[in-house]
């Protein structure tokens, strides 16, 4: 066990994990920010979908030693207020149905508009192709996505 300072959301904590502990389950069981979730635990589906210093990341594959001090932000910390352009159109258009994938797909929406802010529909399917969706959301996501670049 070692001692972590992390940046997350915007403050600064500490946890005392094992070096080897993905980020997941730090954001999870250790920061009590459930809004990140377990899917595959390979990488593959995108339900744990993080920023560290604004790249989406999967938090699954993610160990906390290699962290360093980058900046995590977390769907909890993507707005303040749960009104961030995404969020607004995923309400807007009515995405989620389980919503499991919701949060890892928001994340990689936000950090791919961040880099494209007014991309075409096919960079946008691009650009959300390894998020996984159970319920087969998937022209919805897209058109939530081309909601929220126009906004």
């Amino acid at each position: 066990m070692a001692i972590h300072e992390l940046k997350i959301n915007g403050n600064r904590q500490s946890v005392d994990v094992d070096d080897d502990t993905p980020l997941l389950w730090v954001l999870r069981d250790e920061m009590n920010l459930v809004g990140t979730k377990y899917g595959c635990g390979i990488g593959q589906c995108g339900a744990c979908t993080v920023h560290i210093d604004g790249v989406a990341t999967r938090s699954c594959l993610t160990t906390v030693s290699s962290i360093g001090d980058k900046a995590i932000t977390t769907i909890e910390g993507l707005s303040a207020d749960g009104k961030h352009p995404l969020q607004e159109a995923w309400k807007s258009c009515d995405v989620p149905q389980c919503g499991y994938c919701q949060s890892g797909q928001i994340m990689t929406a936000a950090a791919y508009l961040e880099k494209n802010p007014n991309p075409s529909s096919d960079e946008i399917r691009q650009a959300m192709h390894g998020n996984i969706c159970r319920c087969g959301s998937y022209n919805s996501i897209q058109k939530a996505v081309e909601t929220a670049a126009k906004s």
